[in-house]
């Protein structure tokens, strides 16, 4: 089949399409996240590289879009950072470099799949939708060969840099122990640097923002080691804002003396605590508890710049299923979930004012308010309810609590 060249009509019609699926961005790349991690779960196993999926799949399609909006230029060779900060994780943790072309390839089906809907729609079938399909294909193809080419070469990169060096030396360790793989703890505690044999509390130290000073992190890491009554922190990058990071203890720290040290590290640095468990298995296990604990605070800022599995335990096994759990909220808050200021007074007003027994004078000692306004405010969340709290009273205060750490829900 011989290949019209395109015309400005052609030119003119992608750039509307692009404009089209600007509408769907975020679905778009929700659906391109889902699609990687169903053929490479490993871009799944925690928040903090799902994160930099996220971040990739953002950028790529951002650029995308750029490119095509003026498809009429020659392609540059730029490469959005978030995709290379990517590749040096994927290297970082050890992961095998294929499943970068796996992930792009899947990414780049799922896109092009929505590109195509949006094309149908803008676009009447005739001359013009046959050219602007054949300059879809074009674009899409020269742009995911061009970037994957880049982001394989920089992944290589890091991972020559990193092997043989003691930081890969440490993470292979700490990823066998992680899997629990048998290895001897003596033998392991030398080659990390780190005593196995005590009480372990495991945190994640990460930053909302990307923009987060140098050595933020692993400075916040120290602070919390020293209010544990610790020397210093095993850490073990998990990603370009994320910092794993293992206290070793004997007795467990005060979630108060915790949040204290935190407060002098930046403010966009918050903190996820597992907790304290002794030995090689309470390594891993606290571990994946401050994992859960991240994965149920990371993108909701109000939920606070520390948080402990032991405060979170019901809530983290309540969010197990998030799409399920936003649903129950959503279902049983109404419209006292929305996501305004008003609301979120309501809400933690009527939370307080259950927690204290239906206590109003508490719960107003606690809101540092009065009395009266407690019971105006519970009186109109029970009205946004549309019941009273104590016919459900369980579910009430279980929605309440979710909502306080999961992103709003879409009623």
């Amino acid at each position: 089949m011989m290949v019209v060249a395109p015309t400005p009509r052609t030119f003119e019609l992608v750039a509307a399409i692009a404009d089209r699926l600007t509408l769907e961005f975020e679905e778009t790349v929700a659906a391109m996240d889902a699609a990687v991690i169903e053929v490479v779960p490993a871009f799944g196993a925690d928040a903090a590289i799902t994160a930099a999926l996220t971040a990739n799949n953002r950028g790529q399609l951002g650029r995308f879009l750029a490119v095509a909006r003026q498809a009429q230029s020659p392609l540059s060779d730029a490469v959005p950072p978030e995709a290379l900060d990517g590749a040096r994780i994927v290297a970082r943790r050890g992961i095998e470099l294929d499943t970068i072309y796996e992930g792009y390839r899947r990414g780049q089906q799922v896109a092009l799949e929505r590109w195509l809907a949006c094309a149908y729609q803008v676009v009447e079938p005739g001359p013009d939708l046959i050219g602007v399909i054949e300059l879809s294909l074009t674009l899409v193809f020269r742009y995911v060969d061009q970037t994957l080419g880049r982001v394989l070469a920089e992944a290589q990169r890091e991972r020559e840099e990193v092997i043989g060096g003691a930081l890969a030396r440490r993470a292979e360790t700490v990823r066998l122990i992680l899997d629990g793989a048998p290895i001897d703890p003596a033998d392991a505690s030398r080659r990390i640097g780190y005593e196995l044999n005590c009480d372990h509390t495991a945190v994640v130290v990460w930053a909302e923002s990307p923009v987060a000073p140098h050595g933020a992190l692993e400075s916040a890491a120290l602070l919390l080691a020293q209010a544990a009554g610790s020397h210093r922190p095993l850490t073990l990058p998990a990603g370009t804002t994320t910092l794993w990071a293992w206290i070793g203890t004997h007795r467990e720290p005060a979630i108060a003396d915790l949040r204290s040290a935190i407060e002098r590290s930046p403010a966009v640095v918050r903190v996820a605590v597992g907790p304290t468990r002794r030995g090689i298995e309470g390594f891993r296990a606290s571990h994946e508890a401050a994992l859960t604990v991240h994965r149920l605070l990371l993108g909701n800022p109000a939920s606070g710049r520390l948080a402990s599995y032991r405060e979170l335990e019901v809530t983290a096994l309540a969010a197990h299923d998030p799409r399920r759990a936003a649903e129950f909220v959503a279902a049983t808050l109404g419209p006292l979930a929305d996501d305004d200021p008003a609301a979120a007074r309501l809400r933690e007003s009527l939370r307080v004012y259950l927690e204290e027994a239906d206590n109003a004078p508490r719960a107003a000692a606690r809101l540092y308010t009065h009395r009266n306004t407690i019971l105006k405010r519970v009186a109109r969340a029970t009205e946004l309810l549309g019941y009273p709290p104590g016919e459900r009273r369980l579910a009430v205060e279980l929605a309440l609590e979710l909502r306080r750490h999961l992103p709003p829900p879409v009623r």
